[in-house]
């Protein structure tokens, strides 16, 4: 494909690596981000979030000279704008950052530009909230600027492999429209490129993730059930998972992520009286800090200790350094309002909610230790001395991640998540009576 002038909108955890990507493969990019860290760390070859292998691609990409960061955008062949697109409080989609974002290029879009807004959104923002604002270029959009939808598929950690590898969708306010766009991103995708109309794109987006939304909170429901009756929710799902039509999710502390925690209120905020199924699965999930809460409160008793938890993990999944809507940083504060002192530790997060400088001290004369994420990292713990620094040598786990019988070997009472077969409840009155 011809060289093109590429200029990306918002340099996250999407727009920073297909940024790097368009540049490594020929084009000439301009990365633009309102925050002035980003745009000089970029420049600097350097990049401020992670994700792996992303700092090799960057650094070609810059040190071909293909790519540079900037704080405005200009003239370009491409504007593709990846912004955040975050929720409120009313569970309502924020979308000053697009509204933004479309505005800044208003001035430098010309005839025969394209546009595409990548951010996730809610169905029919390109048709009422991007067209609107691009109209006020004076060109026919369609014909003279073509605009349209792709959404990202990928899942942190994995970004580069499944930015080309994954199967695409493209979504265009015209024929015409949808082709120039997959024209565009046949630059490195591999993977299929389907077209459609723009509002189906954003609709497809939003609907794979509230389908993994909905299955999680039919695991997390089953988790509860299971504690209620006493049995195991993991074997319960290991074992209906050797159907061969069924794929029961596992169960957690929550969901979190930009994504699957935000995306199926896009749906309920739009079609507030027929979205009844996904707004349901999404309070379930989000129950799930305050049902950990009480388990926790059901364990400890009326304890004469200090009542300090520590928890091990604060980012929304495993070996990431995104806390996005995190289900732990939510159980931090549900503990914290109930009176427990929490101090939390995480190899990959930096400056978050009741952050322990180390490991040891997070855990030196805690009660408990909750296991909230699974990091790779957390299962190289010494746990003969974790516990040894521990007063109330109860372990928690939450994503039944770690080894139980190790755990018991060190001196912990272990309680999984969903196993109502644990008995560690009213720890704290069993030791008093010992």
């Amino acid at each position: 494909m011809q060289r093109k002038k590429i200029c990306v909108l918002g340099l996250g955890y999407i727009g920073l690596p297909t940024a790097a990507m368009f540049a490594t493969h020929g084009h000439n990019v301009i990365g633009v981000d309102v925050r002035s860290k980003v745009v000089d760390a970029l420049n600097n070859a350097k990049i401020t979030i992670e994700e792996p292998y992303l700092d090799i691609l960057v650094q070609a990409a810059v040190k071909s000279e293909n790519l540079i960061g900037r704080t405005e955008p200009e003239e370009a062949d491409v504007f593709i704008i990846a912004v955040p697109t975050p929720i409120t409080n009313d569970k309502r989609a924020d979308m000053r950052y697009v509204v933004e974002a479309a505005e800044s290029i208003v001035p430098y879009v010309r005839n025969g530009n394209i546009v595409v807004l990548e951010s996730t959104s809610p169905p029919g923002t390109v048709r009422d909230v991007l067209c609107p604002i691009l109209e006020r270029s004076g060109l026919v959009l369609g014909e003279e600027l073509y605009v349209g939808h792709s959404p990202e598929r990928v899942l942190p950690g994995k970004i580069l492999m499944e930015l080309v590898g994954n199967n695409r969708i493209v979504g265009g306010i015209n024929r015409k429209s949808a082709e120039k766009i997959k024209d565009i991103y046949k630059t490195f995708v591999n993977g299929e490129i389907f077209l459609t109309d723009e509002t189906t794109a954003e609709m497809c987006k939003v609907m794979e993730n509230t389908f993994r939304d909905v299955n999680i909170a039919l695991a997390n429901e089953l988790a509860k059930i299971c504690e209620e009756i006493g049995i195991d929710v993991w074997e319960v799902v290991r074992l209906c998972n050797k159907h061969p039509r069924v794929n029961i999710h596992q169960p957690g502390p929550g969901v979190g992520g930009h994504c699957l925690a935000v995306d199926p209120w896009f749906i309920v905020e739009k079609n507030p009286k027929t979205a009844e199924i996904i707004k349901m699965a999404r309070q379930t999930n989000d129950s799930m800090p305050r049902f950990v809460a009480d388990a926790i409160d059901g364990m400890l008793g009326e304890s004469d200790y200090s009542r300090k938890i520590c928890i091990l993990g604060v980012t929304y999944k495993a070996d990431v350094d995104d806390t996005r809507e995190s289900p732990i940083i939510d159980l931090i504060s549900v503990l914290g309002s109930r009176g427990y002192e929490v101090a939390a530790y995480d190899p990959h997060a930096k400056k978050f909610a009741c952050e322990a400088r180390s490991l040891e001290e997070a855990a030196s004369e805690s009660e408990m230790v909750v296991l909230g994420v699974n990091h790779e990292a957390f299962k190289k713990i010494n746990f003969t001395e974790l516990c040894r620094l521990t007063r109330g040598k109860v372990f928690f786990d939450l994503r039944n991640f770690m080894n139980k019988e190790e755990l018991e070997r060190a001196g912990f009472k272990v309680k999984v998540l969903g196993n109502g077969k644990a008995d560690v409840q009213e720890v704290a009155a069993e030791d008093t009576a010992e």
